[in-house]
């Protein structure tokens, strides 16, 4: 398969304190102070609606050349909303972007900026699920007692305490509750309702056995103080609650809100820590960075407030492909963060969820950037890579397979309670040709699509240039209809090498991921 990826722009571990947001020309006159407070990013955050309008004034009128081959089509301001929007109607979740995300993209490259892959879908590079995907991978439904609750650890539990978020993430594991209705999926949200929480409470109360809590959702960010404090309280109230942590991306997406103040949330986090500590309890706070672009300066800012007042913050990342799977980049994110007093904690192999094919990436990816990373930082600075297992098994060291042949890894949890503790747990590899069968299709139909246009048409001079030829694919699939539900043409159509060599063919530094399989002895 073809290696593609962002642009993995290197800094050191000193911070520059510059006005970044200006570079965007919607905000090029907004002050430090303005931007940095949530009251700016919750009134310029950026919905499906004004996405368009946003991108017409940040993307430049041309792109600069993907490394992707399948976006060589995209070329103008034009051609990338237009593949955004289509992106859009095959996406599981809706889209949410804070101006402090928005601000770190380099739109001038968006074709392969990390955090833009993250968040914004181009229907031109998604690639067909594998088969057996669910929209509950971990199978979080099944290990729930009551709404809301998911209770798979003997001693552990999630507390699920809302179905929103500061920003969407194209990958999130839950995507069948987070966020609005998709073109592609109807969500099951769990609402920050009183009645429903005091059924978790009073479940955590019965069951003795729960010493730890993680309180996600959704985002603890989108908690207003007085439900932090609420929910803070009511945990360090149970005697056999020993430890609980706020799951929230805020210090990544919008940290100006952890220094503004003239919002409570940072200080109720930090007057809920300093609770717990003086009753012998501990609460963090586990946050979510990818790249290292995400941090700056008002990140720092933040992260150094919280460490100042005594509050544990651990970062969890999840490894995604052309954003972080290298470990040059992984590395100095790791740094940074461990710069800044934020513990590296997990860094998960990507879930098997729908529609994001694109950013998966093989279990061999997470097992030598382990090798590669350990070492590299102190013990208690190098996170565990690991993945959690479908169908509820549990996260697991990637390392700790029973075995792992052609692309299929296979898993066991006996720390798991009865018939889980037995039973075997699949984790699949994305498919190694998916890139190459994508190419063969679009050619496919291209070749259909110029044979279905006039003779007259063709031989009448300028009237035809095939290299300009947009594939029809609007015609081949139905907007909302599964990128998998596809006929791929018999594997035998030869793919013209003039058509591979200038439109569809990476630039020749590019290492093709065919080779990285070969060479790790994968499919």
């Amino acid at each position: 398969m073809f290696s593609f990826g962002g642009q993995h722009r290197h800094q050191s571990i000193s911070i520059a304190q510059d006005q970044f947001w200006k570079k965007v020309p919607q905000w090029k006159h907004v002050s430090t102070e303005e931007f940095t407070s949530y009251r700016f990013q919750l009134r310029h955050t950026v919905h499906k609606a004004k996405l368009c309008n946003f991108l017409g004034e940040a993307l430049p009128d041309r792109l600069a050349p993907s490394a992707n081959p399948l976006l060589q089509k995209i070329r103008t301001k034009s051609d990338f909303i237009k593949d955004v929007l289509e992106g859009l109607e095959l996406a599981p979740m809706a889209i949410r972007l804070t101006p402090h995300l928005l601000a770190r993209v380099n739109w001038e490259q968006a074709l392969d900026d990390p955090i833009r892959m993250q968040f914004i879908p181009l229907r031109s590079a998604l690639l067909p699920d594998i088969p057996g995907l669910t929209l509950d991978s971990l199978h979080e439904e099944a290990d729930s007692p009551v709404p809301g609750l998911v209770h798979r650890y003997p001693g552990r539990a999630l507390f699920i305490t809302t179905s929103i978020c500061p920003v969407y993430c194209r990958f999130c594991t839950r995507s069948r509750a987070v966020g609005p209705n998709t073109d592609t999926v109807l969500k099951a949200p769990q609402k920050p309702s009183r009645t429903r929480w005091e059924l978790v409470f009073e479940y955590i109360e019965k069951n003795e056995s729960i010493h730890d809590i993680v309180v996600s959702g959704g985002d603890a960010y989108y908690l207003q103080p007085e439900q932090l404090k609420e929910i803070g309280e009511r945990l360090l109230s149970i005697k056999h609650i020993q430890r609980f942590r706020f799951g929230s991306k805020g210090l990544a997406v919008a940290p100006g809100r952890i220094t503004d103040r003239d919002d409570a949330w940072a200080s109720t986090l930090i007057d809920i820590s300093n609770q717990g500590r003086r009753l012998g309890k501990q609460v963090s706070l586990h946050t979510h960075f990818n790249h290292p672009e995400e941090i700056n300066w008002i990140t720092r800012d933040a992260a150094n407030h919280l460490y100042a007042h005594g509050v544990v913050v651990r970062n969890q990342s999840v490894l995604l492909k052309g954003v972080n799977d290298d470990h040059e980049t992984m590395g100095e994110l790791l740094n940074k963060l461990a710069g800044i007093n934020i513990q590296p904690y997990y860094v998960y192999q990507c879930d098997l969820v729908r529609g994001i094919e694109d950013l998966r990436t093989p279990l061999d990816t997470i097992l030598n950037m382990d090798k590669h990373i350990r070492g590299t930082l102190s013990g208690f600075m190098t996170p565990s890579f690991v993945v959690d297992l479908p169908g509820g098994g549990g996260k697991r060291l990637c390392s700790t397979y029973e075995s792992y042949h052609k692309g299929i890894a296979k898993y066991r949890a006996p720390g798991l309670p009865g018939e889980k503790g037995r039973k075997e747990y699949t984790y699949y590899d994305p498919d190694p040709n998916a890139v190459e069968n994508e190419l063969r299709i679009r050619q496919h139909q291209h070749e259909e699509d110029v044979a279905t246009i006039p003779a007259e048409a063709v031989m009448s001079a300028g009237a035809f240039i095939p290299a300009e030829v947009t594939l029809p694919s609007e015609a081949a699939i139905p907007a909302r209809a599964s990128l998998s539900s596809r006929a791929a043409p018999p594997s035998d159509i030869p793919i013209p090498s003039e058509a591979l060599n200038t439109m569809l063919q990476p630039p020749p530094d590019t290492i093709t991921m065919y080779e990285k399989q070969a060479a790790s002895g994968g499919y």
